[in-house]
């Protein structure tokens, strides 16, 4: 049987343990579902989903995941971030821990509106 060719992101996540793969799968479906238009890619080396410009990017690393909104989200959530290390662009969800799915939900919902 013909092996499935993975797309670009399908293929990021598959470079890592289980666990991980299973995290950043969960970040995958929650953009997928609330913005089924957007385009999947890999830039600057890591998943990207663009939707009239870039939407958001997430890649995975040693201790934590990297989800990548544009600064204007991480000042528009700043309250609810506080538990997480942000920084301009960025927030970092330790792997140890589990994946805030609402706070991503409105991140991302966030984002489709800014980009319209």
């Amino acid at each position: 049987m013909p092996k499935l060719k993975l797309n670009p992101i399908d293929s990021y996540i598959a470079q890592f343990p289980k666990e991980v793969q299973s995290k950043l799968k969960q970040i995958k479906k929650i953009i997928t579902t609330l913005a089924p238009k957007a385009e999947e890619t890999i830039s600057y080396g890591i998943p990207t989903f663009k939707l009239n410009g870039n939407l958001v990017h997430f890649a995975a690393f040693k201790k934590h995941l990297g989800f990548f909104p544009t600064p204007s989200a991480i000042v528009k959530f700043k309250k609810e971030l506080a538990t997480y290390k942000t920084s301009k662009g960025s927030i970092h969800f330790p792997l140890d821990q589990t994946i805030p799915i609402e706070l991503i939900q409105k991140i991302v919902k966030f984002r489709i509106k800014e980009t319209k």
